[in-house]
Formats: structure tokens, C-alpha cells, sequence
């Protein structure tokens, strides 16, 4: 069981924080997609949670290795080099034309100039990041809030991910949809994604499901505190109708995939079994269903007792 109480915010009482603070996140995210080289299903433009926010990790520039953290214990946005050298500027109210000035100035001062697509994606409507004076909310105790919900997630999600020995994701932090993943494949391909994800070429989601997957993640909607959610591409017949546990997770129909509450996790005398049922019972769902070749996939993280003291 976790150590620490799930940390509670209401969807309702944070969105125009949530709102903006997913802008900032795109805006920081698409600086360490300038320089990074492509990995499979866009793996190199995610965000990691840290012990103090969201951080890029290590980004090779021009100038040096650099990283970019959303520091959400102080409320500041960090930029660290390899060289010595770095940056810092407050988080607090402020429009995201604002914040996306600051960010370009600081790296500037750093010797960078990165090249970005300087509107959003995955949103509707797209305001062009240096003429949005629309989203400038930020609600510190909300921010740090959620990220204490995602260092939960993150913490349990990893918990799952070790129990796969095939091709899995980190568990990471994707800025277009603003939701903490963790994918597992079965080493097949998949049909081409249609695409249609809003301000987004379908390019990006023909190579972000170009093999047969089971993906889980949380992200701040979908309930009144976020909701945990589940989902397989392609769906294999019988996936929406397969009994998922624990109760209170549910097949939505509106979202295409089994969602799990987070005031759900939260309020259970254990939230951590209560999650990783959820986790495992769908993606049992998908592997069964879809045919995966459970046994060579899976393994015990248990099977070398000795490596917590190697």
C-alpha cells in the first residue's frame, strides 16, 4: 500500500490552471522535440515526472546537454546546461504568449534557438502560442497538487511496466493530450491509424500506433478528480464488453476506452491494488483477446530476488 494519502483536486476547481499549465507543458515539450531524434511512437518528446514537477531529462543541443524542468515545489521553470550555465523564471499568473516569450529569451541567453511549430496540438482551438492573452491562470496549490497526483500514477504505472519483458514505453508524460502513459506492444504491426486527433496531422498518430498495442495512463479528466484509462489499438472484438475490475471502472463509449476514476483509487482502503487490478484487468483484456503471446512477453520483476542488493 502507499505510504502517502492520494492527493485530492477536483477537475471543476483547477481548469483554467489546468488549461494554461497544459500550454506551458506543450511549449517546454516541443523544445526538447527540436533537438532530440525521433524514436519510435514520438518516445523522444515526452516529459518525465521529477521529484520536484515535470522535466524533459537530458536534451542534446547544439551548446550542450540541457534540461527544462517545471519545477512544481517552487513554482519555477528551470533550464539547466552541461556547461554550468542556466536559467529560471517564476511560474505564476501569466498569459502563455507571456510564458512563451520567457521561454525563448532564457534559452536565447543560453545560446539556443530552437525551431518549433509555435501552436498547440491535440487542442481546438489552437491559438498561436505568442497570441494567446486567453489562458493565463496558475493556481500554485492546484499545480503542485497534480503533480502529486502524477508522482501516484507514475509510481503504481511503473509498478505495472515491470511485469513486461516485451517492448514497453517508459511511463511518460505526453504534452499533446496532457496525460501520464504507459504503452505495451506485442511485437506485431497494426493497421494505419486513420489520424484525427485535432490540430494534428495524421502522420503523428500514423507512427504513434504503428504497432499492435495496450495502452493506460491517467490525465486530469474524465472524472471529478481525473480518471485513470485503458485502452487497445486495433480493439480486438469483445474488448469494450470484457469484465474489468475494480468496481466503479467502467467502458465509456464517448472516449472509446475503459475509464477508472481517480476519487475511486483514492478512497480505497488499498489504491494501489485497487489501480493495479484496473491495469492488469484490461490489458489481460487485450492481450487474451488479441492473441498475444502472453508467456514470452511477461515475467516476475521478482524472479532476481538479490537486485535491490547488487
Amino acid at each position: 500500500m502507499s505510504r502517502q494519502p492520494w492527493p485530492r483536486l477536483r477537475v471543476a476547481d483547477w481548469t483554467d490552471t489546468r488549461d494554461t499549465f497544459h500550454l506551458w507543458t506543450q511549449i517546454v515539450g516541443k523544445v526538447r522535440m527540436a533537438y532530440a531524434p525521433l524514436l519510435n511512437h514520438w518516445w523522444q518528446v515526452t516529459l518525465y515526472v521529477s521529484p520536484r514537477g515535470l522535466t524533459t531529462g537530458t536534451v542534446p543541443t547544439p551548446v550542450g546537454a540541457l534540461d527544462i524542468e517545471l519545477d512544481l515545489v517552487a513554482h519555477r521553470l528551470r533550464m539547466r546546461l552541461s556547461t554550468g550555465e542556466e536559467e529560471a523564471f517564476a511560474l505564476e499568473p501569466m498569459p502563455v504568449a507571456q510564458f512563451h516569450a520567457q521561454t525563448l529569451a532564457a534559452l536565447e541567453r543560453l545560446g539556443l534557438t530552437p525551431r518549433i511549430q509555435a501552436t498547440p496540438n491535440e487542442v481546438d482551438p489552437a491559438i498561436p502560442f505568442a497570441e494567446d492573452h486567453e489562458h493565463a491562470a496558475y493556481d500554485p496549490q492546484a499545480a503542485h497538487l497534480f503533480w502529486q497526483q502524477l508522482v501516484q500514477a507514475d509510481r503504481v504505472l511503473g509498478e505495472f511496466r515491470s511485469h513486461f519483458v516485451g517492448k514497453v514505453s517508459p511511463v511518460h508524460f505526453f504534452w499533446g493530450a496532457m496525460d501520464l502513459a504507459c504503452t505495451r506492444f506485442s511485437g506485431r504491426p497494426a493497421p494505419e491509424h486513420p489520424g484525427g486527433a485535432p490540430n494534428c496531422g495524421d502522420w503523428v498518430m500514423v507512427e504513434g500506433y504503428s504497432r499492435e498495442l495496450s495502452s493506460c495512463g491517467f490525465w486530469p479528466g474524465g472524472g471529478e478528480e481525473g480518471a485513470f484509462y485503458a485502452y487497445a489499438y486495433p480493439q480486438p472484438p469483445g474488448f469494450e464488453a470484457a469484465e474489468v475490475g475494480p468496481e466503479g471502472a467502467f467502458w465509456s463509449t464517448d472516449f472509446g476506452q475503459f475509464l477508472l476514476p481517480y476519487e475511486v483509487v483514492a478512497d480505497a482502503e488499498d489504491p494501489d491494488a485497487t489501480l493495479g487490478r484496473f491495469l492488469q484487468d484490461t490489458y489481460a483484456a487485450a492481450a487474451d483477446l488479441g492473441g498475444w503471446d502472453r508467456a514470452a512477453l511477461e515475467d516476475d520483476p521478482a524472479r532476481w530476488p538479490q537486485h535491490r542488493r547488487g
